[in-house]
């Protein structure tokens, strides 16, 4: 099966032209993959490819002239986690004052009135899970190494918000969107949340808070338990709905019946990547959740590496784009989320698939 994979991700990433022309975070979500296949191999050829997109945008002084000042996003920050592996592998200081201004706006960004970072400029007042996957790694990792931890407790909050406005006691599952000020048509008047559980959404959720719990102080312990609790309650809370034909997660969670639902690629292996990672790092039990984590990888090299009409193999079936909003677009309902157009090779899917690759080659 390697010998399968290792061809597909290196034309992959042969081919693979940057996703936006400015600074973006689906170009971020391939490229984290990319440095945890340095990490699993110690191929130097993953970190030229790294350092070669960053050499690229980040100048002398540390600016980027690609990214766009004119809003604030929090998807704009994902690349920012780069410029840690960049600081550590080339010691320029270009990537240190990258790091400064991406902190920066992280700290002038917008909050909502309980305390999160809201999603977007055209989406106040929300709280959407990836957006969690965005900023909170990267704020971590910053307090860890240079901010003398003295916001953990803010990072910490965050994270209890989603718990407490997002999570639907019934299932466990956690809703993909929050609307704080519950004026938004595909929020619930009296709860504030989305109508139903994406897979995509729950994947950056549990990839924020293992890559999260990777760059926290460990001696920090009440904190550092708390978040491992939230990561195992997540995972147990959603393994109890994979497919039972592939063993990987729908495009809507906790609806396998329905027609027209689909085991999505990208929430699946992102699954399977966060699982296997926190097997890892000691944050789940080996005998309990690595075989799942290695069965769901697996399942996804058997069923959604396929061949194409033009003959080439891409990872398919990624659900391409989903959101909420803004107004009246994308109302959250089932019908948008099974309307929504399947892709294949994305590189919201191809990031994860790296990610979760790495983790099966140090797991063995």
């Amino acid at each position: 099966m390697s010998e399968r994979i290792d061809k597909y991700v290196r034309d992959y990433l042969d081919r693979y032209q940057a996703y936006q022309k400015y600074w973006n975070y689906e170009d971020g979500c391939l490229l984290m993959g990319v440095k945890r296949m340095y990490e699993a191999t110690g191929d130097p050829s993953y970190k030229e490819y790294i350092l070669s997109y960053l050499q690229k945008r980040v100048l002398e002084d540390g600016s980027i002239p690609s990214y766009k000042t004119d809003h604030d996003n929090l998807d704009d920050l994902n690349c920012g986690k780069l410029l840690f592996f960049a600081i550590d592998e080339t010691g320029d200081g270009r990537y240190r004052r990258a790091l400064e201004y991406h902190m920066k706006r992280l700290h002038s960004h917008p909050r909502c009135k309980c305390g999160n970072f809201w999603h977007k400029d055209i989406y106040p007042y929300q709280i959407w899970l990836d957006g969690l996957y965005m900023a909170q790694p990267l704020y971590m990792e910053y307090e860890t190494r240079y901010g003398g931890m003295e916001n953990y407790s803010d990072i910490l909050e965050q994270f209890r918000n989603v718990r407490r406005f997002l999570r639907d006691e019934k299932t466990g599952l956690y809703y993909h969107g929050y609307d704080e000020a519950r004026v938004q048509p595909w929020a619930d008047p009296v709860t504030g949340c989305s109508a139903n559980f994406w897979s995509r959404a729950y994947g950056w959720w549990l990839i924020a808070l293992v890559d999260t719990l990777e760059v926290m102080n460990i001696q920090i312990y009440e904190q550092y338990a708390e978040l491992k609790e939230l990561l195992r309650e997540s995972v147990k809370s959603l393994l109890s709905y994979r497919s039972e034909e592939d063993g990987l997660i729908y495009q809507l969670i906790s609806r396998g019946d329905l027609e027209g639902n689909y085991t999505e690629s990208s929430g699946s292996v992102m699954a399977a990547a966060a699982i296997m990672k926190a097997v890892r790092l000691g944050l789940l039990l080996p005998e309990k959740y690595l075989p799942v984590g290695k069965e769901m990888f697996e399942s996804v090299c058997e069923r959604k590496l396929r061949e194409g009409e033009d003959g080439i193999v891409r990872l398919q079936d990624i659900c391409h784009v989903a959101g909420l909003g803004p107004g009246e677009k994308r109302n959250g309902s089932v019908e948008y989320y099974l309307s929504e157009p399947i892709s294949a090779d994305d590189a919201k899917g191809v990031g994860p698939f790296l990610m979760a690759y790495a983790e099966y080659l140090q797991l063995g």
